[in-house]
């Protein structure tokens, strides 16, 4: 599944969260998941008994390489998007009451499971959510392959981890914690509707839009600017020396660089 964010760098928020997860992966593998999977990983029966820290310290453990892989993918896709709108306040408030809030819930429809999980999936899916809402209409990638709108997207995951969270429910174990996924979406829209972020966050998205295009105007203004300054220089240059003074590459870029400016001013007049 792939995408583009709004900016090309990665904004801070992400970034933190990027490398701190990494990191603690790389300690995983040093000091064995076991011990850490039990003290760390979200196990609802534990938390009842008073492991109260597991809701937050879950998000940061993961039970594969692949595992964390795509957490972080979809992270840097959605999350970038999200944080250069919202700001790296907001964005992190998002980020952990959609991890956090998913973990809760979990512990609250299944309180006697014992087995622990691992994996920041509650807040990733609580921003894929977002990103659907805020961005309907953006065309993401599944598998980099198969194009989609992401309000379809997110429309097809949130009914796939609501039937797969019945049928969990219902006895069937597939080793995915569907119940955290579902809950990070569910918590997700349930804040965004009700503290109407979607009205301002459109409108942050929609300014953010148009400062990136006035920017890419501007490029392509300064780029004209500039081939223009070079063939006037090259042009002088054959008025004080003739043209049969200019190098090849001298010729070859004056006869690129004028097509160039004749295709920009038949643009401009056909606008």
């Amino acid at each position: 599944m792939g995408g583009l964010g709004m900016g090309g760098m990665v904004p801070p928020a992400v970034k933190g969260l990027l490398i701190a997860n990494g990191i603690i992966f790389l300690l995983q593998e040093l000091l064995g998941v076991n011990s850490l999977f039990n003290l760390l990983g979200l196990t609802p029966a534990l938390f009842w008994r008073g492991f109260l820290w597991q809701p937050v310290t879950y998000m940061f453990l993961h039970g594969s390489f692949s595992h964390l892989l795509f957490n972080m993918l979809a992270l840097w896709i959605f999350g970038s998007s999200l944080e250069s709108v919202w700001g790296m306040r907001k964005f992190l408030h998002y980020y952990f009451l959609t991890g956090v809030g998913a973990a809760l819930s979990n512990c609250l429809l299944t309180p006697g499971a014992e087995i622990s999980i691992v994996g920041a999936s509650g807040a990733i899916y609580g921003l894929l959510a977002a990103y659907g809402l805020m961005f309907p209409n953006s065309i993401l990638y599944i598998s980099f392959l198969f194009p989609i709108r992401a309000k379809y997207l997110v429309l097809l995951f949130g009914a796939f981890e609501f039937i797969t969270s019945i049928s969990m429910m219902q006895g069937a174990n597939s080793g995915v914690a569907h119940l955290v996924h579902l809950g990070g979406m569910v918590i997700g829209v349930i804040y965004l509707k009700h503290r109407n972020i979607l009205r301002w966050g459109a409108r942050k998205a929609k300014k953010v839009q148009q400062e990136k295009t006035i920017v890419k105007q501007e490029m392509i203004f300064q780029s004209e600017e500039k081939l223009r300054q070079e063939v006037d220089d090259l042009l002088d240059k054959i008025n004080e020396v003739g043209i049969g003074n200019l190098t090849n590459w001298e010729r070859k870029r004056l006869k690129q660089a004028s097509e160039k400016l004749r295709h920009q001013e038949q643009d401009e007049r056909r606008l």
